[in-house]
């Protein structure tokens, strides 16, 4: 038991290390930057996750639950960069994408029927993921260009 602590400390530490989270010394970054990384790494995981949650629905009723939790998290970065105009109109953006794929998996068949065969159309869950990369992508060039 004890090794297995050890070593997924070790491995946890190497990663912080690797993306830079247990750095000491040197030159660090502006409140902006560091910011604006963590916007870029929320809206990615934000992102990811609505992604792969449209293209592996199962239960509707779930996603919609889970794509309304993701827009409260955006909803919470969109208050936090509330002073900087062209980072919240492209979380806005983001944040309404993540909306319309809500609204969109209202319109699904219920669990049962995509138990029981139902299809979702894929061409419909494919604009949706990629609106909302397309969202993400435009957030992460907004927070770069600052």
């Amino acid at each position: 038991m004890q090794r297995i602590i050890t070593s997924t400390a070790l491995v946890f530490a190497g990663a912080l290390l690797l993306s830079g989270c247990a750095t000491s010394g040197g030159t660090e970054a502006s409140p902006s930057a560091d910011s604006c990384e963590v916007v870029r790494v929320e809206v990615r995981d934000v992102s990811n996750g609505a992604q792969n949650a449209i293209l592996t629905v199962t239960d509707p009723t779930e996603l919609v639950a889970y794509l309304d939790e993701l827009s409260e998290r955006v909803d919470a970065l969109d208050e936090q960069a509330a002073d900087d105009t062209a980072l919240a109109d492209a979380l806005d953006a983001f944040d309404e994408k993540i909306d319309a794929a809500s609204d969109w998996a209202e319109t699904l068949p219920t669990a049962a029927e995509i138990e029981a065969g139902a299809e979702i159309d894929a061409e419909a869950q494919a604009a949706q993921t990629a609106d909302i990369q397309t969202a993400a992508v435009k957030v992460t060039e907004v927070c770069t260009a600052e």
